[in-house]
């Protein structure tokens, strides 16, 4: 029998494996997908009398939108962050956070802990925008007059992302999406194997039934190779399982980004405190002209921090300390500070998010819209060699495992450690193919 036969053969039983088991979460991660990729647009209609004002002259300081905002809440209701407005027609905006969220400044950076010289260095959590539990006070920087608030956890953004990545429920769903994703880079691999080498990709006319599908599926699998790579791979950065095992390379390959350490202000020199209007100031000197997050000093000890809000463009992210007395920059992280791999990610999130511009929402729709139609005429070519009489599982021939190269099982055991919900997945299939095996193989027992 023909070794390209077996190992065709082999490479289809897995394509199939990987479509059964990816194929429902992943046709559902695509049309939520397909539902956050136009985000700016659907929060645009819904949010523009909160994020958007007409120009009346001069601002008003930072001091008193402030005061205006604190009118708007409980007075026990602590402000947690805010972010001003970086353009003449945008809004401020204050998060604030009730009382039982509140924590102690001690516990969110480390002030004694950092003090202790006897102690590894203490650093900041990353930013990643206003907290989930934060009420958003939205504040005409012109009248001082409040706009509205909102909930962070009701913004479309925020609720249309909980949808795609845990279906609204617990993390549970960021498992399965995992495991999706983790079986969709077999999926690839193992199809661009059977396209290979790629000749007469483009459908043919007068070309129907399952022939037109397997041409279609083909194309849009080939054509959208790369794409799926970079989304599939980019999802991988930030889940659970995967995620950690991107990091341990991340950090043997030394290219972990700067940590922002847990510094102080010098209460030395007698100062009194900057206020908000001096600290936005002293933070415009050194940050990028974009929306931004600022943190206030939560103890007298502490630091003014800001960093970038989401959908920045990748080279204007940076964090920021700030000293609360002097306003003298303590700690800066630019796009320059970062490591080859936290500029790539830094590029390769937000594109995973349809961040960086009406290009990147025309690139995923059409990726989403690929998937949708690979998964379903995939499917719905089983069901037409159902319809033939023949099995919906690909024939395996025999010999095919042991005809498959050498590097295929090295490529299969580095997906299995980078991948540990597809190495738990695998050990399940193959034990199902065994009992298949067994049950099929010729009896030896005579009568």
């Amino acid at each position: 029998m023909s070794t390209d036969l077996q190992r065709r053969s082999a490479w289809w039983r897995i394509h199939f494996w990987s479509a059964l088991l990816a194929s429902p979460f992943a046709l559902a991660a695509a049309l939520t997908g397909l539902l956050y990729v136009f985000t700016p647009q659907i929060e645009h209609r819904l949010y523009a009398h909160l994020d958007e004002v007409t120009t009346q002259g001069p601002m008003r300081s930072l001091d008193e939108a402030f005061k205006a905002a604190q009118t708007a809440v409980p007075a026990d209701w602590r402000l947690q962050a805010m972010s001003p407005a970086p353009e003449a027609n945008a809004s401020h905006q204050f998060a604030f956070v009730p009382p039982a969220m509140h924590k102690p400044a001690e516990a969110e950076h480390g002030d004694h802990k950092a003090a202790n010289p006897d102690k590894q260095p203490e650093f900041l959590k990353p930013i990643f925008g206003f907290p989930k539990n934060a009420v958003v006070v939205y504040v005409n920087p012109y009248s001082l007059e409040v706009l509205g608030q909102l909930a962070v956890k009701d913004r479309f953004t925020n609720w249309s992302r909980k949808l795609h990545s845990n279906w609204l429920q617990t993390n549970a769903w960021r498992w399965l999406i995992e495991f999706a994703a983790s079986w969709l880079l077999v999926l690839l691999i193992t199809g661009l194997t059977l396209a290979w080498p790629f000749a007469g990709l483009l459908p043919k006319a007068r070309v129907s039934g399952r022939l037109a599908w397997k041409q279609w599926h083909v194309f849009l699998g080939v054509t959208l190779a790369l794409l799926s790579l970079v989304i599939t791979l980019t999802g991988l950065t930030w889940s659970q399982n995967a995620g950690q095992q991107v990091r341990v390379l991340r950090d043997a390959a030394r290219q972990a980004s700067p940590s922002v350490p847990a510094l102080h202000s010098d209460m030395s020199q007698g100062l009194p405190p900057l206020s908000w209007q001096q600290a936005w100031e002293a933070i415009q000197k050194s940050a990028p002209p974009i929306r931004m997050l600022i943190l206030p000093p939560k103890s007298p000890h502490d630091v003014w921090r800001a960093a970038h809000m989401e959908r920045t463009p990748p080279t204007s992210r940076f964090d920021l300390l700030l000293d609360a007395y002097t306003g003298e920059p303590l700690f800066y992280s630019g796009w320059s500070d970062q490591s080859l791999f936290g500029q790539a990610t830094t590029v390769g999130i937000p594109f995973h998010r349809g961040e960086l511009g009406w290009w990147n929402q025309a690139l995923l729709v059409v990726f989403g819209l690929g998937v949708v139609v690979s998964m379903c005429s995939g499917w719905l070519m089983c069901l037409q060699r159902r319809r033939l009489g023949q099995s919906m599982w690909p024939p395996l021939q025999a010999g095919a495992w042991r005809s498959l190269p050498w590097w295929s099982w090295l490529l299969a055991a580095a997906l299995m450690w980078l991948m540990p919900l597809l190495a738990i997945s695998v050990a399940g299939v193959v034990v199902v193919e065994m009992a298949w095996w067994w049950r099929a193989r010729p009896s030896h027992h005579t009568t």
